[in-house]
């Protein structure tokens, strides 16, 4: 009897040494883990290269992943089997991953357009077939906003797996305008109307190689190539005036801009 009572204080006392320790693992890992994860998040800060979305998202992941590992290392103290919990968290994560396909796919498709900036907050882009301003970047969706104020909300994995054009990448752009004059009229004197109506222009970027040349000769005119470099946000006001430009010009000189034009011939039969 007494060897009885001995061994169950012993089998408790047992347990309680280890349901003691597993609480030490448990408190000094949540404390490492805390300490590891804000060491990494300060790294990756330093770097000023990745965004402070996908920041606080990693600090997520690492700090949940660490502290699964710790607790499972302190009910493995306790004695319980941790195999099982393993099989059950890939099982369960097989299912998730399964059930949220698409929205994983955006997930890392967020962390490829975070990471690499294609481009960023401000830029106007066209990507997945949507182009707008770039409003807000996330972790799923890009939010554009386009030129007459609709919102957009895109997918990410939509945007990553097509050709994204960003406009406001470069610092310059270049206005290309095809101009077409009659055959009749002076080439001569049109390349020099369009060489003057660049120059005057104050936001042309003069010491680019601007180019105004003879490109085609078509069926009802010929045409000339106007390319001027601007910078990028003058793009659009620049070339809205060159092209007002040309035709007052154009007008004022007495060069004809050819149009498509039907000739309508009527016959008169005899009764």
């Amino acid at each position: 009897m007494q060897g009885s009572v001995q061994s169950v204080s012993d089998l408790i006392g047992t347990y309680a040494l280890n349901i003691a320790i597993s609480i030490v693992i448990f408190i000094i890992g949540k404390w490492l883990v805390g300490k590891l994860t804000d060491a990494t998040i300060k790294l990756l800060t330093k770097t000023n290269r990745i965004d402070e979305t996908l920041i606080k998202f990693l600090k997520n992941i690492i700090y949940y992943s660490l502290m699964v590992i710790v607790a499972l290392t302190a009910l493995k103290q306790l004695g319980i089997d941790t195999t099982s919990f393993f099989a059950i968290l890939g099982a369960a994560g097989l299912a998730i991953g399964l059930a949220l396909k698409d929205s994983l796919g955006n997930f890392a498709s967020g962390v490829m357009i975070i990471l690499f900036r294609p481009f960023k907050v401000g830029d106007y882009v066209t990507a997945g077939g949507s182009s707008g301003t770039v409003e807000e970047i996330s972790i799923f969706n890009t939010v554009l906003k386009t030129p007459d104020n609709q919102k957009l909300i895109v997918p990410n994995g939509v945007i990553t797996s097509s050709t994204i054009t960003n406009v406001n990448a470069n610092e310059k752009r270049r206005v290309d305008l095809v101009v077409g004059i009659g055959y009749d009229d002076d080439i001569k004197k049109a390349k020099e109307i369009l060489h003057e109506i660049i120059k005057s222009n104050d936001k042309v970027l003069l010491d680019e190689a601007n180019t105004v040349a003879v490109s085609e000769l078509a069926n009802s005119s010929v045409n000339f190539v106007v390319r001027a470099w601007v910078k990028t946000p003058d793009y659009w006001s620049v070339k809205f005036d060159l092209t007002e430009k040309v035709k007052t010009k154009f007008d004022e000189e007495g060069i004809s801009i050819p149009y498509p034009q039907t000739d309508v011939h009527v016959y008169k039969h005899k009764s």
